[in-house]
């Protein structure tokens, strides 16, 4: 399967966030709009059927991503 470049997942999840928290406060709909759409991108980026599950899968590659890149690697590997 394809993967989403780690800083775009970030962008996205951190975008989602957002717009979740500014439609929760005062139920802008812009933000709701802005908010689903992000949603949708989330969803296709990781393969998945809604946010909840794209936001899991998400942060478990964001996760993954970080342990990988913390690993010194040798010459040869």
């Amino acid at each position: 399967m394809l993967m989403a470049h780690p800083l775009i997942l970030r962008n996205l999840v951190d975008e989602y966030e957002a717009f979740s928290a500014l439609h929760a406060e005062n139920g802008d709909p812009q933000a709701r709009t802005r908010m689903e759409d992000v949603a949708y991108t989330l969803c296709v980026s990781t393969g998945t059927r809604d946010v909840e599950t794209a936001l899991t899968v998400a942060r478990t590659q964001l996760s993954d991503a970080g342990r990988s890149a913390a690993v010194p690697r040798t010459v040869g590997d």
